[in-house]
């Protein structure tokens, strides 16, 4: 059966509707990193930088929106992308984005180098967290651009 090929920006579909349990399991995840205590900015920062990493423009619209909301600056929200360079970032938000890296590509697999610096500045309790965190951006952003979800949608005003 021969298909046509739909527009790029054409969303695939509603896959939280038609899988209601697939969506609470992420949700439940996005519960667990939420009520783990890492700070928020510092959640968000590590959800712009994987969703910028896998090209999921639906997830970069939310969460540059969520965190101009709780105060992130322009600035640093800018500068993600080139954490590396960019003098706006703490050491310890500089671990959280290195693994936030290691963990989205997985190409070389995770050094032991990068988990040593993590363990300078999060708990055992925070590394899970800050994993679960990365794991749960990663999901959402393959849903998201598997389906083609349409960015520039989200409300935050209305996903409280």
């Amino acid at each position: 059966m021969e298909q046509t090929a739909r527009p790029q920006n054409e969303p695939r579909l509603d896959w939280g509707a038609v899988a209601p349990q697939a969506r609470a399991a992420m949700l439940a995840l996005e519960r667990y990193v939420h009520d783990a205590g890492l700070p928020p900015k510092l959640v968000e920062l590590v959800k712009i930088r994987a969703s910028q990493l896998n090209g999921c423009a639906y997830c970069l619209d939310m969460h540059t929106k969520d965190a101009r909301l709780i105060g992130e600056s322009e600035q640093r929200l800018y500068a993600v992308a080139v954490w590396r360079e960019a003098p706006f970032f703490s050491e310890t938000e500089r671990a959280a984005l290195a693994w936030t890296e290691a963990l989205t590509r997985m190409d070389n697999g995770v050094p032991d180098a990068l988990y040593e610096e993590l363990t300078r500045h999060f708990t055992s309790a925070e590394i899970v967290a800050l994993t679960a965190a990365v794991v749960a951006i990663n999901g959402w952003n393959r849903w998201a651009v598997s389906m083609r979800t349409p960015p520039g949608s989200y409300r935050p005003d209305l996903a409280r």
